[in-house]
């Protein structure tokens, strides 16, 4: 049976780097979560909510050019977070990293897919945003090690329904080693728990993942009122290191949207900016194609594995989350909302 990779984390795909940077002091509670790719990776993309705030997807297409990306920017601040790309680019272009278009070593243009989640104001202070040097810190930052979740990096102002949000991430193994995982930023305007306070996605737990869960007895949060039209989104990387070309990779990323109905009631709203990346990071072999007949078992079956990451890294994401105050105040974890779904608070 597959299991999850050992940090349950997108980390566990070789080739994926992730780095996070987050202000959570006044005015700020917002940040920027960089997937760094050293090797390249061919990627996809699949928008859905009504809202998105994005840059480069264009070039994901599969019948345009683009021979793939160097890094993925995850990051709070609306449109105005679009500038954390730039950093990225930044310091890609010192190392080297980019398609190549002159003859000197730093003749390159890095490309740096993009996509934003409204956190503005949720510290105190609308222009309290990230910038370009966000980006740069971030991918200074990243790792092949375990991921921070919950309030790190575009985490870090996330809410989804009357709950603090933030970053989850999760993967899994399978017994040939090949890997899928997910990275995931929860800012929806809809709830990952039910009427019971069970979270949706807890049903697709790996080797008990999320621990004992029970029903809590608490009554639903009151919390500060739900986000207000155009400022939530869901955004999120899934990765893997089967070999897919660019039309696998664009159907992996509209296969995983799956796992966010799974997780999230309701999804692709009109004032959600949903939007979800599908990268292969291994270069250079014959690759997996949604046309050829003899590839179609595997690829549903790496589809499905990646659906199901991205419901689990949810999970993840709102178990990790912390309460936080905001100007229309207290936002509460899940887990101070509803302590007794672990078992405190229960008399036996």
């Amino acid at each position: 049976m597959p299991k999850p990779g050992p940090h349950n984390a997108i980390t566990d795909v070789p080739g994926v780097r992730v780095g996070q940077v987050e202000r959570t002091d006044a005015p700020y509670l917002t940040g920027t979560t960089v997937l760094h790719f050293p090797g390249t990776a061919i990627a996809g993309v699949d928008v859905r909510g009504g809202a998105p705030g994005t840059r480069e997807t264009d070039l994901l297409d599969p019948v345009n050019s683009n021979p793939g990306v160097n890094a993925i920017v995850l990051t709070g601040g609306s449109a105005y977070g679009l500038d954390a790309a730039g950093g990225v680019m930044g310091w890609l272009e010192e190392q080297g990293q980019g398609v190549r278009v002159g003859a000197g070593e730093h003749d390159v243009v890095p490309i740096v897919p993009t996509a934003v989640l409204f956190d503005l104001g949720r510290g105190g202070g609308f222009q309290a945003r990230p910038t370009a040097d966000w980006g740069r810190r971030a991918i200074e930052a990243a790792t092949d090690e375990v991921v921070a979740q919950g309030n790190y990096g575009a985490g870090a102002g996330a809410r989804t329904g009357r709950l603090k949000g933030g970053v989850g991430s999760a993967s899994v193994r399978f017994d040939d080693g090949t890997t899928v995982g997910a990275l995931v930023v929860v800012n929806a305007v809809g709830s990952t728990v039910d009427s019971q306070g069970r979270l949706y996605g807890e049903r697709f737990a790996v080797d008990n993942e999320f621990g004992r869960l029970q029903t809590p007895t608490e009554p639903p949060p009151e919390g500060p009122a739900g986000p207000l039209p155009g400022m939530n989104t869901v955004i999120a990387v899934i990765a893997t290191d089967v070999p897919l070309d660019k039309a696998a990779a664009k159907r992996m990323a509209m296969v995983a949207h799956d796992g966010l109905a799974r997780a999230i009631d309701p999804i692709h709203t009109l004032v959600d900016g949903d939007a979800i990346f599908a990268v292969s990071t291994t270069i250079g072999i014959p690759r997996l194609s949604v046309t050829d007949p003899a590839a179609l078992i595997q690829l549903e079956t790496v589809f499905a594995a990646g659906a199901q990451a991205l419901a689990r890294a949810i999970v993840h994401g709102v178990l990790a989350a912390e309460s936080v105050d905001t100007p229309a105040g207290r936002l509460p974890s899940y887990r101070d909302a509803y302590p007794s779904a672990f078992g405190e608070g229960r008399t036996t």
